[in-house]
């Protein structure tokens, strides 16, 4: 496509994806879900599953494959400036506060999934059509222990902001294990689409996974260690000219914009590098202005786009017969025990009272479109084949699904009845 017919095809993708994603989100919300789970649900009715299924030439002129590449760009600003502005509200010191019950959390949201991987990856790997012939049992197990593991960093975010939750110790406590479990898990990809980058000689590329692991460590110490120090001149600069001024807004952009594409470059995810950055950005009068400006315009028109991007690259019509429904289910009974069940075990053992622990296991256990971008991923590079693709996704949708209305029962409705938790606000 000509660069104009690009720019006639992409606003008109989004006047689509904007009412749909309000629309369904609307919905949801009336039946108790958070705007990002109706988002998420409209990205996939957007796909081949629904739309392409039932008008499949006009899904696709709605959504030449040549566009694609432009709302991929827009979904990883969108989700990059999100977890950015979620970094800037993170309250690190209650994140010290409560290091070892999120070290624990994370820890056992990796060990038991990479376990149970361990017993599912034999089985799964001699039935035709889920992994590649080429994958390894090693390479089975790493990879579907990173799937069953990784947390829908994002979504987990974002229903934590809906539910009032920014800011206290269940949510920093949810937003650390979470952020801890998923940078993990990412560096075992990296091990994975490692072992599947062959040199010359025919041996293991061990580069690409140092390089993200390597560089991932560095860039979160860095953050960590020195980064509030160095930033802490812009907070100054902010209430001296009593408002964030255009020049100081194109410079946090900026840094925003180096942070994400290191993160990228080294084989690790955008969301971490904007998020890191956000945790180490000045406090006050600066967050509160950084919000007012970048918030409103990420939320309503660039989020939307990542949602609808990782849906129309999902199918859902593949999971057809007996033997694909009961691999299916025992992958979701794994899933959920290995990921909620472990975190809330491992919250309940470091002293959290049962509802804050169970309010943990669930957040713990939503996949969301974190899941669809690492199984995309490893399709991409030939770890797994479309049926296994699918069945991660159904896994995905429906651990997703169960966070919301869970969350109410064990802590929500308690927790607005004794005043602990905040409204969440009208407009996600």
């Amino acid at each position: 496509m000509k660069p104009a017919e690009l720019s006639i095809a992409f606003f008109l993708q989004m006047f689509v994806i904007l009412a749909v994603c309000r629309g369904v989100g609307m919905l949801a919300r009336r039946i108790g879900q958070p705007q990002v789970v109706g988002e998420m649900i409209a990205g996939v009715l957007l796909g081949p599953s629904l739309f392409g299924l039932l008008f499949p030439e006009l899904q696709l002129q709605l959504f030449p494959k040549d566009s694609l590449k432009i709302l991929y760009v827009g979904a990883q600003l969108g989700v990059g400036l999100y977890m950015f502005l979620v970094g800037v509200e993170f309250k690190t010191e209650l994140f010290r506060s409560r290091v070892r019950s999120a070290a624990s959390v994370s820890l056992a949201g990796m060990l038991v999934p990479f376990a149970l991987a361990a017993v599912l990856a034999p089985w799964l790997l001699k039935t035709p059509g889920l992994f590649s012939e080429k994958a390894k049992l090693f390479e089975a197990i790493l990879f579907l222990g990173a799937a069953i593991a990784i947390t829908a960093f994002p979504m987990l975010a974002r229903i934590i902001y809906e539910r009032g939750l920014t800011g206290t110790a269940l949510g920093t406590l949810a937003l650390a294990a979470g952020a801890i479990d998923d940078a993990a898990a990412w560096c075992v990809l990296a091990i994975v689409i490692a072992t599947f980058q062959k040199l010359p000689d025919g041996s293991v590329d061990w580069a690409i996974a140092v390089k993200a692991i390597g560089g991932g460590l560095t860039y979160a110490l860095f953050m960590t260690l020195a980064g509030r120090k160095l930033l802490a001149p812009l907070g100054r600069l902010v209430e001296r000219e009593g408002k964030l001024t255009p020049t100081l807004l194109a410079v946090v952009l900026m840094l925003f914009a180096l942070a994400a594409w290191a993160m990228d470059a080294i084989g690790i995810h955008a969301v971490f590098g904007g998020f890191l950055l956000g945790t180490a950005m000045p406090r006050g009068f600066f967050a509160r202005e950084l919000r007012e400006k970048v918030e409103p315009f990420t939320l309503v028109f660039l989020l939307p786009m990542f949602f609808t991007y990782s849906g129309l690259n999902t199918r859902l019509d593949m999971v057809n017969s007996p033997q694909m429904l009961l691999i299916a289910l025992v992958v979701l009974v794994a899933s959920i025990g290995g990921k909620g069940i472990a975190c809330w075990a491992a919250a309940r053992l470091n002293g959290e009272d049962n509802r804050t622990a169970l309010a943990v296991g669930t957040l713990m256990n939503a996949r969301g479109l974190m899941e669809l971008i690492i199984i995309n991923i490893g399709r991409e590079k030939g770890v797994i084949e479309p049926a296994l693709f699918s069945i991660m996704v159904v896994m995905a949708i429906v651990t997703t699904l169960m966070a919301s209305p869970i969350f109410e029962l064990v802590y929500g409705r308690h927790a607005r009845a004794t005043g602990t938790l905040g409204e969440a606000p009208l407009d996600g």
